[in-house]
């Protein structure tokens, strides 16, 4: 039976955190230093970059709750000094995002989304091509980071696959730690 676009929205939220949590927990290894140290991307680090990715969360994920926050979001661009911040503030915004998605209705996919943009401009957007903006931002920026930590000494992990066959082992331990179950991610379908 094919997957219905909600449980493919859902799915797309827990791939997302767990791709998070596989590259914070690789950074996690590197030195403050190597973390902070110039690199060649769009922004000039991985701290740079990790936190954008985690603003921009953020902001959208705000807005997807009903909220508020707008160009608040951006207040500070650099909101975690440390990998050990961005591990647990990026798990909080990931879980809201998993939440949203766990709410989703094939009615409120095509609802509309209020974004704050500041100024008093307000910007109406669907509730899928948002979450699919969001989607695709968070992979842009993080293969930008993947390739970053492959200039380091730390192995960037798979992050294209959601649990390569072969990893048995490896995701029941990631999705444990992660507190979920191959069910969670897949509405009750089992997988091999």
């Amino acid at each position: 039976m094919p997957a219905s676009l909600v449980g493919t929205f859902r799915a797309m939220a827990y791939n997302n955190a767990w791709a998070n949590h596989r590259l914070l927990a690789a950074c996690a290894r590197l030195t403050q230093a190597e973390f902070e140290a110039s690199r060649t991307s769009f922004f000039p680090s991985l701290k740079a970059t990790l936190n954008h990715i985690l603003i921009v969360d953020r902001f959208y994920v705000d807005s997807l709750e009903g909220g508020w926050l707008g160009p608040e979001a951006w207040a500070d661009p650099t909101p975690c000094a440390t990998i050990a911040a961005l591990q647990r503030e990026q798990a909080a915004v990931d879980r809201r995002l998993i939440a949203i998605c766990a709410a989703l209705t094939d009615a409120s996919l095509s609802g509309e989304v209020r974004v704050n943009r500041g100024d008093s401009r307000i910007q109406l957007e669907r509730r899928d091509r948002l979450l699919l903006h969001l989607f695709q931002h968070q992979i842009h920026h993080r293969g930008q980071a993947h390739a970053m930590l492959a200039g380091t000494s730390v192995k960037p992990p798979q992050l294209d696959e959601f649990f390569p066959a072969g990893e048995a082992p490896l995701r029941a331990a990631e999705l444990a730690a992660l507190g979920w179950s191959e069910a969670t991610v897949w509405d009750g379908e089992t997988r091999g």
